[in-house]
């Protein structure tokens, strides 16, 4: 099976994502800002599926170039190749422009933009050298639907799918797939939030997993490179 290297994969939709991954077969190396934070993922992952020979947490500031150069060549050395990317690490604030702290901002920037640059520079070659995989990046339809409030965050996201789009056209041709999946509401505690109650209408993490580990199964003449998931039915306005 394949072997998938997965960012922010200690909670959320990340872990939701490396849990599929493991369960359908796969080996996977999942990252957090942490090294506790990982290998807290890596036993829960492997005491669930029973393995402890397919999951391998990593501590990963994605923001730092070297940090993830080190994490990818990790995975390489201990499962022999790369075939898929899965760009999830991200953080959010809600905050007017006017009251934004510029550092913030930064690590908006640098998390779920730069981040994303420097794990797929670093993964392009391993993918390459197995003929091909996929680069699947976690956006959100806050890229084209912005709100009051969310500018920076918005802004990230909209640039990550601006960037997935390039970079499908860059390596398509090399056997490379690059999607973005976008998710609308999403009931989990990203960003530090504790998943608020009342929120039943909202996605659930295992909902975007799920469609991710579905692209994986599309035939390679076929590359769904944008995905929008929305509730089914959110509350009336």
């Amino acid at each position: 099976m394949a072997v998938a290297f997965v960012t922010g994969g200690t909670r959320g939709i990340g872990l939701a994502v490396v849990q599929a991954l493991v369960a359908r077969g796969d080996s996977v190396v999942l990252t957090g800002a942490t090294v506790e934070s990982a290998l807290r993922a890596e036993t829960a992952v492997a005491l669930e599926a029973g393995d402890a020979t397919r999951v391998m947490g990593v501590g990963c500031d994605v923001r730092d170039r070297p940090s993830v150069r080190r994490a990818v060549e990790a995975a390489v050395q201990r499962f022999g190749g790369l075939d898929l990317l899965v760009n999830n690490a991200g953080v959010g604030t809600g905050a007017p422009i006017e009251y934004l702290d510029e550092a913030e901002w930064h690590r908006l920037i640098d998390t779920n933009l730069t981040g994303v640059f420097h794990c797929s520079q670093a993964a392009i070659p391993h993918l390459k050298a197995r003929g091909g995989g996929w680069i699947v990046n976690v956006s959100s339809l806050a890229g084209k639907n912005a709100f009051a409030g969310g500018a920076a965050y918005c802004a990230t996201k909209a640039g990550l799918d601006a960037f997935s789009e390039a970079l499908m056209q860059e390596v398509r041709h090399d056997g490379i797939r690059v999607a973005h999946v976008c998710p609308g509401s999403v009931a989990t505690g990203f960003n530090d939030r504790a998943p608020e109650s009342g929120a039943e209408w909202k996605l659930h993490a295992e909902d975007v997993a799920a469609v991710i580990v579905h692209l994986l199964s599309h035939p390679p003449r076929s590359l769904p490179s944008r995905v929008e998931i929305r509730p089914a039915r959110p509350p009336r306005k």
